[in-house]
């Protein structure tokens, strides 16, 4: 997509509008940034200039947002914010040979990734890794990422995928709330008070079915959009969750949290290792997704 250069703002600009809009005063804003107040006031007029909005009002000693400039400034302040982080983040990769930035889904990457990531580093001392979480696949030429860890089928649009791991759930509980449950067998889960994933609404039934038991109850109970609120909610007593082994390794160890019966369940999809077709030649990334693949250890 090709863009429009007299639509670009100056960063200078967007700064003083910022600053003056923050302390509602053009002299304060030129002190702030180490300008003259005409300056400030020739960098607002010109951005008013290209936008063709007004952004501020005089009243009495002060300037004063405009309604224009109270929908701009969030939008300003969220540009200035990336931008800063755009340059922290070259700023600290110049300092490295190499840099990595990788996608995760948020649990895998606070539950799995990150306890494991110090490995890679300690190996691997010159490489910049910057982890984010991503929920959804998103477009690899929008958002530049060398590669994406990904749950779901081995399909994504313009990118290659390599399996990574196939997953396991099992039914958990708080000590606490299984010895209050004390159930003495898998069908009478139906009466306890499930805990469910947003995003996977038929898991619970898939369980039950699996059991060769009714699924009629299988629906009822708290929801959350994360498995780590599930394992926080799990570890509270709330209720029974059905969760990925890998993701509570400590818990189990720890019995902090206990598995109700040994009834583990595969899941219909997998994680995989996606990496865009344009980066496959990147020895980094490459290098990132084989000792990701050597982490792996079977699941139960």
């Amino acid at each position: 997509m090709t863009m429009r250069r007299r639509l670009i703002p100056d960063i200078v600009n967007l700064q003083a509008f910022e600053c003056a809009a923050r302390h509602q005063n053009f002299s304060r804003a030129a002190e702030e940034l180490n300008l003259t107040q005409s300056a400030i006031s020739r960098q607002i007029s010109d951005l008013e200039r290209q936008t063709g909005l007004k952004l501020f009002e005089r009243v009495r000693q002060r300037v004063v947002l405009s309604e224009a400039g109270l929908r701009l400034l969030p939008e300003v302040k969220d540009l200035l914010l990336r931008s800063e982080r755009l340059m922290i983040g070259a700023v600290a990769a110049g300092q490295m040979k190499l840099s990595l930035k990788v996608a995760t889904l948020p649990t895998f990457g606070t539950r799995w990734l990150v306890p494991r990531l110090g490995r890679f580093l300690d190996e691997h001392r010159d490489v910049a890794v910057t982890v984010e979480s991503r929920s959804k696949p998103f477009s690899f030429d929008e958002d530049n990422f060398d590669l994406a860890i990904h749950y779901g089928l081995p399909a994504w649009a313009g990118a290659v995928a390599t399996f990574l791991c196939n997953e396991t759930v099992l039914p958990v509980a708080s000590r606490e709330l299984a010895g209050r449950l004390a159930l003495s067998s898998a069908g009478e889960l139906a009466e306890a008070p499930l805990l469910h994933l947003t995003t996977r609404p038929k898991l619970w039934a898939q369980w039950f079915d699996l059991q060769d038991l009714p699924s009629d109850n299988a629906y009822p109970g708290a929801r959350f959009d994360q498995f780590s609120m599930i394992i926080a909610a799990a570890i509270a007593g709330i209720g029974v969750a059905l969760l990925p082994t890998y993701l509570i390794e400590d818990e189990l160890k720890a019995g902090t949290l206990l598995p109700l019966f040994d009834l583990p369940m595969p899941t219909e999809n997998s994680y995989y290792v996606v990496m865009p077709e344009k980066k496959q030649t990147n020895e980094t990334a490459t290098l990132f997704q084989d000792w990701l693949l050597s982490e792996v250890t079977p699941q139960p």
